[in-house]
């Protein structure tokens, strides 16, 4: 990773005697870097970014910001800047004096201001637009101005907590795009808020999944996706079957595992396995595949199909109650409820998750 421009070292904060919010979590983020942290709503993300722009403290712990302690420094004499999803424009102001009131309360020179402010509506696509009010900008144009007011003061790292949740589908995604590219260019560290797997996965140069006040997983957004370490990051980023069996016996880099009446092989990935250790596998519903024929795979029944957002969706059920999900592109499928099949998929396509609470395992 790049020389580091943001660490968080053993951050613990608290709001009451019977709730943690954060349990000790640490992270460093490099210079540059684009990090996504992602979550669903209560699991400490926006607690931890507050703490990054100094608007809360932490109960213990430290936050380090090129090398320097910041802890305890207040949020204007910390070299971060934060854009909000509502994007807290000042309603009264024009654009121009919106993007530039930063620098007049650091006293700049006027001229050096009207430059400055010139330069961002460039940066963000809207020269022509410094004369107007918020009132007269579209959602898109205001998020844009609220980023450019942001970066006017050149910050070693922008915080963005949720700042597209109020788009319309397409915006956000247009705007998902203009933000990855805008990061790249200026080369300053970003650090994103959201609960949008999809949007994390498509802009992020790491993902630190957040549950519960701890960092689930931090990695890659393929490593994410297809080498979760856990049921929690494989279940919520993306569509994972969760399945629970037995191992049999290890096979060179795989492992043969009992579930649901049959067997299956999984990835080993340099894990050894004892013969009768309980494992739980993660399967992507892109992953799973049906055979009408019933000649190979673990015996199911369709229970449901449906068709959403592209995708066709079947729900099976397997021999012991347990429910998997096989999607594909398209509508076509012959299947129908209540028809037995069989389905199964390639051992490099199931995941070992949730290793560190089960026995057995050696690597």
């Amino acid at each position: 990773m790049a020389e580091t421009c943001l660490e968080l070292k053993k951050i613990k904060k608290s709001f009451s005697k019977d709730e943690t919010v954060l349990k000790e979590i640490s992270l460093s983020i490099g210079k540059g870097e684009f990090i996504t942290l992602l979550g669903s709503s209560g699991c400490g993300k926006t607690t931890t970014l507050r703490i990054i722009a100094g608007l809360e403290t932490p109960d213990s712990g430290q936050v380090f910001l090129d090398g320097k302690d910041v802890t305890d420094l207040a949020p204007e004499a910390r070299d971060v800047n934060t854009v909000f999803q509502n994007y807290a424009l000042f309603p009264h102001m024009t654009v121009a004096d919106n993007i530039g009131y930063g620098l007049k309360l650091k006293k700049v020179p006027k001229a050096e201001i009207r430059k400055r402010v010139a330069e961002m509506l460039e940066l963000v696509q809207l020269p022509g637009y410094e004369k107007r009010k918020p009132s007269e900008l579209s959602g898109g144009q205001r998020q844009r101005v609220a980023i450019a007011r942001s970066l006017v003061n050149n910050p070693k790292v922008l915080l963005l907590d949720e700042p597209l949740g109020a788009l319309d589908l397409q915006l956000r995604r247009a705007m998902q795009l203009e933000l990855k590219k805008l990061q790249k260019k200026l080369g300053i560290t970003f650090v994103y808020i959201t609960h949008d797997q999809e949007e994390a996965i498509n802009m992020s140069d790491r993902i630190a999944v957040m549950n519960q006040g701890r960092f689930e997983q931090i990695g890659s957004p393929d490593e994410i996706y297809n080498h979760p370490k856990t049921s929690y990051v494989a279940t919520f980023v993306g569509n994972a079957n969760i399945l629970k069996g037995t191992v049999e016996a290890m096979e060179s880099d795989q492992v043969r595992v009992s579930l649901a009446g049959g067997t299956v092989l999984a990835a080993a990935d340099g894990n050894v396995l004892q013969a009768g250790t309980p494992v739980t596998l993660a399967v992507r519903s892109e992953n799973i595949v049906l055979d009408e024929t019933c000649q190979k795979g673990l015996d199911a029944e369709v229970v449901e199909k449906s068709f959403a957002g592209g995708l066709l969706r079947v729900v099976l059920e397997l021999t012991d109650g347990t429910e998997v999900i096989a999607s594909r592109y398209g509508i076509d499928a012959s299947v129908q409820p209540g028809q037995k099949v069989t389905c199964f998929f390639e051992p490099e396509n199931a995941v070992l998750v949730d290793l560190d609470t089960e026995s057995g395992a050696e690597s």
